[in-house]
Parts: C-alpha cells; sequence; structure tokens
C-alpha cells in the first residue's frame, strides 16, 4: 500500500509541475522560444537560399535544352544542304565520265 502513495504523490507533483508549465509569463515569448524562432528562420533562410539556386540550375538547364535544339536544328539544316551539294557534285560527275565515254568512243570509230 506504501507504493501506491508514493506513486500518488509523485502523481501529483507532476500534475501541479506541469500545471505551472503551462500559465502564461509576463513575458511574450521566452528564450528558449526565441531561439526556436532564430533556428526556424536560418532554416528559412537556408531553405529559401536552395531553392533560389535550384531555380537558377532549371534556368540554366531548359537555355541547355534550347540551346542544343537549336544546334540540331542547325545540324540537320546543313547536313541537308551538304547532301543535297553531294548529290549535285556526283550529277556533275557522272556528266563528264558520260562526256569522257562519248568522247572515246568517238575516237575509237575514227
Amino acid at each position: 500500500m506504501q507504493t501506491s502513495t508514493i506513486f500518488s504523490a509523485v502523481l501529483a507533483v507532476a500534475l501541479v509541475a506541469g500545471a505551472a508549465g503551462c500559465t502564461k509569463r509576463d513575458e511574450p515569448i521566452g528564450p528558449a522560444q526565441k531561439a526556436g524562432q532564430a533556428v526556424d528562420q536560418a532554416g528559412d533562410k537556408v531553405a529559401k537560399g536552395i531553392q533560389d539556386q535550384l531555380d537558377a540550375a532549371k534556368q540554366a538547364g531548359q537555355q541547355m535544352a534550347d540551346s542544343a535544339a537549336q544546334t540540331k536544328s542547325k545540324i540537320a539544316a546543313a547536313t541537308d544542304d551538304a547532301s543535297k551539294g553531294l548529290n549535285k557534285a556526283t550529277e556533275e560527275v557522272g556528266k563528264k565520265v558520260e562526256r569522257a565515254g562519248e568522247k572515246i568512243q568517238e575516237a575509237a570509230k575514227k
């Protein structure tokens, strides 16, 4: 029975201490709350800085992607132009070979 009396006494002290901690103080914000608020503000500042860096990185990535797309288009156009030039050169070489063949045939007839 003595154990329950001690337990009841400890419980009563805990309730009184808890109730005393819940009373309103004269100061609007205590030192622990001020420290917690400073930590929260510092965390918010760091998070904003990181978010700004992420946004800048996203923007740089988008610019790189846009630049790559433009380069791809330029390469495709240059490749198309080169292909047309190669076709024209091949056609010209073919005409010259044909003329040379005609001249050889004419020379062989004489």
